[in-house]
C-alpha cells in the first residue's frame, strides 16, 4: 500500500506553513485539498480514478477556479471571486488533480522577478536573498520547495522558462493555441500561454495532455489532436538530432560568464554524442525584445481597460464624478510597473504613432517568425541559454526597468514566434545558483522537446 493522497496533501501543506517566509501562496486550500484527496483516494481504491489523480497543483493568480479569489497579483481585483473555472483547470480536476493553493505574482504577469506583486516579493528557496524570476515567481518556488507536484504559470515574454531557470527546474512554454485561454486574465493576448511546471519531464507531459486541446470558448486554440505526450516520452535512445544555436546568444556580453561556459560545454559534449551541433546566424536577434515590448504593451493597453472600478474589484473612495472614478481607481489600484505598461502601449497605440511602432513591429514579428519556422527546416532544435544571468539581488533591478527587460532576452523570441520551448536546468553557477539551458522546437513539437531534455542530463 503506498503513501495516500490525504498523506501527500499533508505533507505539503506542511511543507508550506514551514516555508510561510517565502510568500509563495495568496491563498492555501488546505481543508478542501484534504477532502478532495479523501475523494480521489476513494476512486483510486475502486479503480475509478482519473490520469492526474493524486497529483497536487498549484495555480498561479492569473487563472480562474470557480468561488475561490482572483487577482493577478493586484489590488485593482480587491475582493474579486471568479465565477467559473478556466478551461485548463477544468480539464486539471476532470481527472482527479487536487489544486492546493493560488500562487504570488507579478501584478498582470507583468514582470520578471516577481518583485511587482501588490502582495510584496516572493523570494527564491535557495538564497532568501534573490529572486525567483517572474512573473510566475511563485508558482516556480512552490515546486522547487516542495510545496506542490505541479504548477501552473502563464508565459508572455518568458515568465515560465525564466523562474524555472532561476528555480533550477522545468519550465514549458507550449506552442501558442495549444492550451486554451478561456479563464486566463490576459495581458498580451497574441502572446499569452498557460505553462508547466514540474521536476519530472513525465509530470509535465501528462498534464500537458490533459489541458491541451480544441475548446468551443477560445476561438484561438488550435484543432489539432493532442498526441499522447507520455507514451512518446520513450524515444528510441540512440536517435541524433540536429541542433542549431544562435551565436549572438553566446557570444554576448550580456552573458554571465559561468552561463556561456555550460552552454559551450553541452554544446561540446552533444557533438560528442554524435548529435551535429551548429551555430547560426539571425539577423533580427535585436530586433525582439523591442518588437515584443511594443505589442505586449499595446495589447495590455486595451485588455487592462476593463478594470475601471465600475463593475468589480477596486474602487477609489476619493471619486468625485465619472472621470475621477476611473483616474483615481487606476492610479491607485495598479502598481508603477503596469502603469508604466499601459502607458507606453497607449502610447504606441495613439493615432501619431500607430504606424510608426504598432504597424511596424507587426511587420517584424512576421519576420521574426518566418525566420524562426526556416531554421527548423533545417534543425530540429535551437539550443540558448534561458536567462542571461542567474537570479539577482532582491531590488537590484528595479529602479532600471530597461535592466529588467533584459532578463526576457533569450525567452521572448518563442513567445513572438508562436513556437515551443522548454528549459531544462543543467548546472550552477559558482555561488551555487541553477543555471538553465532553453531548448525550443517548431509549432506542435512538443513531444521532441520532451524527449530531447531527456538526453541533455545524460550528457557527458
Amino acid at each position: 500500500m503506498g503513501i495516500s493522497c490525504v498523506d501527500r496533501v499533508s505533507a505539503f501543506l506542511t511543507n508550506i506553513d514551514t516555508k510561510k517566509h517565502l510568500n509563495v501562496f495568496l491563498s492555501v486550500y488546505g481543508q478542501e485539498a484534504l477532502t478532495r484527496a479523501a475523494e480521489v483516494d476513494s476512486r483510486i481504491r475502486s479503480k475509478t480514478a482519473g490520469k492526474l489523480a493524486g497529483l497536487v497543483i498549484g495555480l498561479k493568480d492569473v487563472l480562474c477556479f470557480q468561488d475561490h479569489p482572483l487577482q493577478a497579483g493586484s489590488k485593482i481585483l480587491d475582493g474579486f471571486i471568479s465565477q467559473f473555472n478556466a478551461t485548463a483547470v477544468q480539464r486539471l480536476l476532470d481527472e482527479d488533480a487536487i489544486i492546493i493553493g493560488r500562487q504570488n505574482c507579478d501584478e498582470f504577469a507583468m514582470g520578471s522577478s516577481n518583485e511587482n506583486s501588490a502582495f510584496g516579493p516572493v523570494l527564491n528557496d535557495i538564497d532568501n536573498t534573490r529572486v525567483p524570476g517572474g512573473s510566475s515567481g511563485g508558482s516556480a518556488v512552490a515546486v522547487m520547495a516542495d510545496l506542490c507536484d505541479v504548477s501552473i504559470g502563464s508565459d508572455t515574454g518568458g515568465s515560465v522558462r525564466q523562474p524555472a531557470a532561476f528555480c533550477g527546474i522545468l519550465g514549458l512554454k507550449p506552442t501558442y493555441s495549444r492550451i486554451s485561454r478561456y479563464g486566463l486574465i490576459a495581458y498580451g493576448s497574441s502572446f499569452d500561454c498557460i505553462g508547466i511546471f514540474g521536476k519530472k519531464i513525465e509530470q509535465i507531459a501528462l498534464v500537458l495532455e490533459v489541458m491541451a486541446g480544441a475548446d468551443e470558448f477560445d476561438s484561438t486554440v488550435s484543432r489539432k489532436p493532442v498526441p499522447s505526450y507520455t507514451s512518446e516520452l520513450n524515444a528510441d535512445p540512440n536517435k541524433k538530432y540536429k541542433v542549431a544555436y544562435i551565436r549572438e546568444t553566446v557570444d554576448t556580453e550580456v552573458l554571465q560568464p559561468e552561463i556561456k561556459k555550460l552552454i559551450v560545454e553541452k554544446i561540446k559534449q552533444l557533438k560528442n554524442a554524435g548529435h551535429v551541433v551548429e551555430p547560426i546566424e539571425f539577423p533580427l536577434t535585436e530586433y525582439i525584445l523591442p518588437t515584443y515590448y511594443i505589442l505586449a504593451t499595446a495589447e495590455a493597453s486595451s485588455n487592462l481597460s476593463r478594470y475601471d472600478g465600475v463593475r468589480y474589484g477596486f474602487r477609489s473612495k476619493q471619486v468625485t464624478d465619472l472621470e475621477s472614478l476611473y483616474k483615481k481607481t487606476r492610479s491607485e489600484g495598479f502598481g508603477k510597473e503596469v502603469q508604466r505598461r499601459i502607458l507606453l502601449g497607449t502610447f504606441v497605440l495613439s493615432a501619431s504613432y500607430y504606424d510608426a511602432y504598432y504597424t511596424k513591429a507587426q511587420k517584424v514579428r512576421r519576420l521574426i517568425r518566418e525566420k524562426t519556422k526556416a531554421i527548423f527546416s533545417n534543425y530540429d532544435f535551437i539550443l540558448s541559454p534561458t536567462t542571461p544571468s542567474t537570479a539577482f539581488k532582491l531590488g537590484s533591478h528595479t529602479s532600471n526597468p530597461l535592466e529588467m527587460y533584459l532578463a526576457d532576452l533569450f525567452s521572448v523570441q518563442a513567445n513572438v514566434a508562436g513556437v515551443p520551448a522548454l528549459s531544462v536546468p543543467c548546472g550552477f553557477d559558482n555561488e551555487g545558483l541553477p543555471i538553465g539551458l532553453q531548448v525550443t522546437a517548431d509549432d506542435f513539437e512538443e513531444s521532441k522537446l520532451f524527449q530531447f531534455s531527456q538526453v541533455i542530463p545524460n550528457l557527458v
